[in-house]
């Protein structure tokens, strides 16, 4: 066999795509918003071509629609979307919680409550945005101690659409320390190593959700 050189560094374009992500995710770009393909490819430096390739990953992804001759938006989720998707993140999440219990180590244990602990100082802080943030990253590491690549392949994919929302439901009054609690029963259930609580608090944690983002979203109305 012929020997090949290793790849050190990815494409162009999957970095461009990264980027174009993390400000996808941050509302740099807003859903809805058109891309302008021109504007970001002088911004970065780079050609046409790649940007194209970027944007064709994110399309992929369903982080951004393209359309001929009308060219790039970034996703809006319509309140349907949003009725649809929580009730799935609900059992999914839950069943995430549910093996990362039965399989978490002392040590995973630990991890988790030291992620919980800076979410008792962000939401002390009543920092909405960091609070955000840190919840996505505490999610995503009891969905990898779950250790069940059928199940993360699912969830990843999901998810990615709950962080184009940026937790706006956090805003609605009473919210944030509701998810907090809502976190502290879930800890609970890993210090006790109770798979079925955490698969129902996890559960009922993204259907609160759900029900506070529709009640934030009525008040504009």
């Amino acid at each position: 066999m012929a020997k090949t050189s290793r790849i050190t560094t990815p494409a162009l374009y999957q970095e461009v795509a990264s980027r174009l992500r993390m400000r996808i995710y941050s509302q740099e770009l807003k859903p809805g918003e058109a891309i302008d393909e021109l504007a970001l490819a002088d911004e970065y430096g780079i050609s046409r071509t790649p940007m194209r390739e970027a944007l064709k990953v994110l399309h992929a992804e369903g982080l951004v629609s393209l359309e001929p001759r009308r060219g790039c938006t970034v996703t809006e989720l319509t309140r349907q979307d949003i009725d649809e998707m929580f009730p799935v993140m609900a059992l999914l999440e839950g069943r995430c919680a549910y093996e990362a219990v039965k399989k978490a180590k002392a040590a995973d244990i630990r991890k988790i409550e030291e992620l919980h602990g800076r979410l008792e100082k962000h939401a002390a802080a009543n920092d909405i945005e960091k609070y955000f943030e840190l919840n996505c990253v505490f999610h995503e590491q009891v969905q990898k101690l779950a250790g069940n690549h059928w199940l993360e392949r699912i969830t990843t994919d999901l998810r990615k659409f709950l962080r184009l929302m940026r937790g706006r439901q956090l805003h609605l009054p009473g919210r944030l320390q509701q998810s907090l609690a809502e976190h502290r029963m879930l800890l609970a259930a890993f210090e006790n190593r109770n798979p079925a609580a955490a698969e129902k608090i996890m559960h009922d944690h993204l259907i609160n959700q759900w029900t506070a983002l529709r009640e934030y979203d009525s008040l504009d109305e």
